[in-house]
This record gives structure tokens, sequence and C-alpha cells, in this order.
């Protein structure tokens, strides 16, 4: 009985369990298809590394092959922001630019990455080496955004993520300038409108404010006259008399002499004319 069923055994043969097979990565559009290729790059480091018993940590191999595989994907991802600065200890530039807002005015970062021993089980080293049109708390921001993502990615490739939530954080920025101005404009017009009504409608006339403009005209009146009359007391004092007039001007002895002597000389000329006049007469006559 016991040789039967060990037969039967042989002859029924059980299916196979098919081992799982990986899913294929396929390509998507806009930043999440990017994030799954660099957490792809990632992965075959991150697979070797778990395996064995225990889950052993990871081997400085392990560590190297992860950031080599991000660093070719990220290269793929950002080919004209991209650049690499140093191999040892891995060491990388990105350049971030935001959405072009208002006026196609846009804001700018570049960032500074450099691969710690044992990353991404530790954080990388990042900075800001440049920047274009951010104000100081907005340089703030963006290296407390980095330092917080870091922290929550920590464990798993993560450049991407930094490089994606500082592009938000640019995206933000631009916004607010553009709401900034937008309020700035509408600050300028209501002053403008104020001053208008003010130029029409002017100050209300109360008892104290007219008091007050009443004893400043008063005294700017009273200034005006003491101006005047030492104005005219200063002119009574230079007038000259006629012996200072004669005495400054040697020729007034001579000037009354002048003009009498040129008096007779058109009185003479005017009878010399008659007399001529009466020949021509007489003689006209006599004819």
């Amino acid at each position: 009985m016991l040789i039967a069923l060990i037969g039967l055994r042989d002859e029924v043969s059980l299916p196979a369990h098919p081992r799982p097979q990986p899913k294929a990565i396929h390509g998507r559009s806009g930043g999440e298809g990017r994030r799954q290729a660099c957490l792809a790059a990632g992965g075959a480091g991150r697979a070797g590394a778990a395996r064995g018993a225990g889950g052993r940590r990871r081997a400085m191999t392990d560590y190297s092959e992860e950031q080599r595989n991000e660093v070719e994907a990220l290269q793929s991802i950002y080919p004209d922001s991209f650049t690499v600065l140093s191999e040892k200890p891995t060491t990388f530039t990105i350049t971030v630019t935001s959405e072009a807002g208002e006026n196609d005015e846009t804001v700018q970062t570049t960032l500074k990455f450099t691969y710690r021993e044992k990353y991404p089980d530790e954080t990388p080293l990042y900075e800001i080496v440049s920047q274009e049109n951010l104000e100081d708390n907005d340089v703030t921001d963006i290296i407390k955004l980095l330092e917080q993502q870091a922290e929550e990615n920590l464990g798993m490739v993560m450049i991407f993520t930094l490089v994606s939530a500082v592009q938000e954080k640019l995206n933000e920025i631009v916004d607010q300038i553009k709401t900034r101005r937008e309020e700035e404009k509408k600050q300028k017009e209501r002053e403008a409108e104020e001053e208008e009504k003010q130029r029409f409608h002017g100050t209300p006339v109360t008892i104290e404010n007219f008091l007050n403009w009443k004893a400043k005209f008063d005294a700017e009146l009273l200034e005006i006259k003491r101006k005047k009359m030492k104005e005219e007391e200063q002119a009574g004092k230079n007038k000259l008399s006629g012996k200072q007039l004669f005495e400054m001007d040697h020729n007034l002895d001579t000037s009354d002499i002048q003009f009498l002597e040129e008096g007779l000389s058109i009185i003479l000329l005017k009878i010399m004319l008659w007399c001529q006049l009466n020949i021509l007469q007489a003689w006209a006559q006599s004819c």
C-alpha cells in the first residue's frame, strides 16, 4: 500500500509556483516620473543591502553603488543644470529656476550637494552657492526646507526630492512677488485718490485751526510792515541834498551855462530867419 502511494505521488506532478517578477517602471510625465526614476536608481543597492541573515547593515560598496546610480539618474533628469564638481567625495551642483511670473520674471538658486560616506543613511551636505532675485529671508527659508526634507527622507536617495521641494518654493516666491506688487499698486492708487480728495475738499475749518491761521497771518503781515518801514527809513538816510549832489558832480556848475548858450543860439537863428522873410516880402511887393 505504501509503495502504491509513493508511485502515485511520482505520477502526479504538482504545479510549480512561479517566482514573482519585478515590475517595470514606465516612463511618467512630470515630477512623479522623475522621482520614480531616482528611486529606481537606488533600488538595486537597497535590495542588495537588505539581503542576508538578520538584515545586515549596508556595506560601503552598497553606499558607493547607490550614490553612483543616483548621480547617473540626476544627470539624465537635469542635463542642462547638473554639474559634477568632484568625485571623491561626490560633489555636484543643480541650478533650480522658478516658473516665469509677471513680465517673465523668475527667481533662481544654485544648490550644492556633497555625499557623506554613508549617504543615504546620512543626510547629504547642502548649501546655496548663488541666487538671483531672492531676499535674505527667502534664502533662510530654503535652507530650513532642505533640512526638513532631508530628515524626512533619511535612508532613501533624496536629492530629487530636495530639488523638487526647492522648485515649488521658488514658484511660491514668484507668486508672492506678484501679490506684493499688486498690493503696492493698489496702495499707491488709494493714496493718489486720497490726495485728490484733499485737494478739492481742503481742510475743514474749525475755530481752533482758524485762530492758528489768523495768528500766523498777523505775524507774517507785521513782519512785512517792519521790513517796509526799515527800507523807507534807509532810503531817507541815503537821500542826498543839492549841495551834496553839486559836490559829487562837478559838471553841474557848467550845465546851466551850456543850457543858456544853446537857448540863445536858437533865438538868434529865429531872428535871422524872420528878417530874411521880411526882406523877401518887401522885394516881392516892389516888383
